[in-house]
């Protein structure tokens, strides 16, 4: 069985690791491990299935999330992606919505160890390629370092060895699942711990991480990690990635290089007939930090949405870019002649 690598990961997360999502994430680096929104077993069985699978050959490696507790449904979604040519099943045992816990999938079940274990030995027995779980620290007042041992050893001796922890706890009540992403602490040094007693398996680890430095520093300890909601809102982190993680000696791509290449996607989209906010969504925080970036996310808003938008949105909003660019050099040349250079802003336009 091919194990794909996971020293870096995108995390999934609902409505915003969609398809074009992860095209965009893709071409900043080869070598990111990448994962779809979470979906409902009973939604891609009884769904519009083709479309919950839909994804562009170039998102290797891909992983397919799923949320479930029925074993039997369960492998018939693990078959369904490996059929479609995902690379990894992953269960989802981590999102502590209303939705998914009324439907006895996500967080919740690390209460049920014993029925995580079934779905997985399910859909493990039913594909050969990897079917892995991503889960918290605790839930409720299953949060002891017991707790989460004793889940993790039913699931190892059921057969899987990778594990993804978010190192925080859920609250199912009282917390909304954005309040769950920041509220309770993080704890990495329960996941160090979990990967002290448990050297055979892969840990990767979640929650919190903004940074390459601090995604080096974690992995003196785990085996990789999952980065979320900081490289939704700002991609360009993600373009030393293969160089500082994978040994990569390509040059460091830029945002505009991306945006070119972006731009043929989106071309081809809107010939499917995809909306161009659907896309642009995801785009806003291509040119974060940037000179400019508040012109660029303001004219995607105000005009991506309109029925016949097209590329030359885009184009527009580029051009404020362009333009904030611009005039930073008139700025350096006359900082410069009066003997002031200001680098940083410079530096900040083109990375």
């Amino acid at each position: 069985m091919r194990q794909p690598d996971h020293t870096f990961c995108i995390a999934p997360m609902m409505e915003c690791s969609d398809r074009h999502d992860r095209y965009l994430l893709r071409l900043f680096s080869r070598n990111i491990m990448l994962y779809t929104e979470m979906i409902p077993a009973l939604a891609l069985l009884n769904g519009e299935t083709a479309e919950f699978l839909r994804y562009d050959q170039l998102e290797h490696p891909v992983a397919l999330q799923i949320g479930g507790s029925e074993p039997l449904k369960m492998a018939l979604c693990a078959h369904l992606g490996e059929a479609a040519g995902f690379d990894e099943i992953n269960i989802n045992v981590g999102c502590p919505s209303d939705r998914v816990q009324a439907g006895r999938f996500g967080v919740a079940l690390m209460k049920e160890p014993y029925t995580v274990a079934d779905c997985f030995r399910a859909m493990q027995d039913k594909v050969n390629i990897p079917v892995t779980i991503k889960c918290r620290i605790g839930v409720d007042d299953h949060d002891t370092y017991d707790h989460l041992r004793n889940f993790v050893e039913i699931l190892s001796h059921a057969g899987c060895n990778i594990f993804i922890v978010h190192a925080r706890k859920a609250w199912l009540r009282g917390l909304s699942p954005k309040q769950n992403r920041e509220i309770p602490p993080l704890q990495y040094d329960v996941v160090y711990k979990l990967k002290k007693q448990f050297e055979d398996l892969r840990i990767i680890i979640n929650g919190g991480i903004q940074d390459m430095e601090s995604a080096k520093n974690h992995l003196g300890n785990v085996d990789g990690v999952m980065v979320g909601r900081e490289a939704y809102q700002n991609p360009m982190m993600l373009a030393e990635v293969d160089r500082l993680f994978f040994g990569s000696s390509e040059p460091k791509t830029t945002a505009m290089e991306v945006l070119e290449v972006y731009k043929l996607y989106i071309e081809r989209e809107l010939r499917n007939g995809v909306r161009l906010h659907h896309i642009t969504k995801h785009m806003m925080g291509l040119f974060q930090g940037v000179p400019g970036a508040r012109a660029w996310r303001r004219h995607l808003s105000s005009f991506a949405t309109e029925p016949n938008a097209g590329l030359r949105v885009i184009e527009e909003a580029q051009s404020q870019i362009s333009l904030s660019a611009h005039c930073l050099y008139q700025l350096r040349e006359q900082s410069e002649n009066d003997g002031v250079v200001e680098r940083s802003a410079d530096r900040a336009v083109f990375s």
